[in-house]
């Protein structure tokens, strides 16, 4: 087992269940990916993994333990990387990002420009994912997250709190007889929301049991469409406060933020990056930025609200 790139196969193939999105992960193509892991059995003479009747790939005994070394070998080599990265007093280089679709298409770019003005020498490098991504794994050096942090060897602070408001235009909720008094008006209605499988996302799941399946007009898996699908008079859109407020084109349709949706947002990076240079003046500026918007993330500034039917 001298070949490292034989273990990060391994270890790729055990945590995708699958041998071409371990591939695409490793950079390589399906082809390469199977001949190196038979290659691979056939010089140990053992079988590795079993294939599914579904097409997945789980490992053997001996796949499993060799994926555990792996696994124990990766985070050995990121320990490292962390050490050294953290001991970097530069502002140059990479940094890496991580944020969800809203928060960049809403707020954080334009921060992202102040913050490469302010730093020119630092390369930001933003990955647009509303999964948790592993700072201990250096997916991201840093991650914009909506739900407080529970790893411990995290480091971070609280930005603001996060409300959510269902959201229309003026002429939809006109038609309509002006903005709704409280959920339970929402069968009268048209709904924008998630697609039915979605699961794991309280915004989705307080639509599910406040409405009837029957209600919705438009589903997607994107917020910024769920916006976008509001402005063009769809119907009602949940959407975090600091998403709808700060466009003009839509109201609440109910003057409260969702009490039972409250959120957070936080800032956070890996223990042993905290005192990098690059890492410390992101904080700096772009958390200083966003807290500063405490209020418009938290529902109590909103750029506009519904005119009621004076009939």
């Amino acid at each position: 087992m001298e070949d490292w790139n034989a273990l990060r196969l391994i270890l790729a193939v055990q945590r995708a269940g699958s041998l071409t999105a371990a591939a695409q992960q490793l950079g390589i193509d399906h082809s390469t990916a199977f001949r190196r892991l038979k290659a691979l059995e056939s010089r140990l003479a053992v079988r590795l993994f079993e294939r599914l009747p579904a097409g997945g790939y789980t490992a053997t005994e001996a796949g499993a333990r060799m994926a555990a070394a792996a696994e124990r070998m990766e985070a050995e080599a990121h320990a490292l990387d962390r050490d050294l990265t953290g001991r970097d007093h530069r502002l140059s280089g990479m940094l890496r990002v991580t944020s969800s679709e809203t928060l960049a298409y809403s707020h954080l770019t334009r921060h992202l420009a102040r913050f490469r003005q302010a730093h020119p020498g630092i390369v930001v490098e933003l990955v647009i994912d509303n999964r948790v991504l592993s700072l201990s794994r250096r997916e991201a050096d840093i991650a914009l997250r909506p739900i407080r942090p529970r790893e411990g060897d995290l480091w971070g602070r609280k930005l603001a709190g996060i409300a959510w408001a269902l959201y229309a235009t003026p002429a939809y909720l006109a038609a309509r007889g002006g903005p709704l008094d409280e959920p339970r008006q929402l069968e009268e209605h048209g709904l924008i929301g998630w697609e039915e499988t979605a699961s794991g996302i309280g915004a989705a799941n307080w639509l599910a049991r406040v409405a009837a399946p029957g209600s919705f007009a438009y589903r997607t898996n994107s917020l910024v469409n769920q916006l976008v699908a509001a402005k063009a008079g769809m119907g009602l859109a949940l959407l975090p406060c600091y998403l709808g407020d700060g466009d003009g084109e839509v109201v609440r349709a109910i003057p409260e933020p969702i009490a039972d949706l409250a959120g957070e947002l936080w800032i956070v990076t890996h223990a042993d990056l905290k005192a990098t240079a690059r890492v410390r003046a992101f904080f700096d500026l772009v958390g200083d930025a966003l807290a500063q918007e405490r209020d418009l993330f938290e529902g109590h500034r909103p750029a506009s609200q519904p005119v009621r039917n004076p009939s």
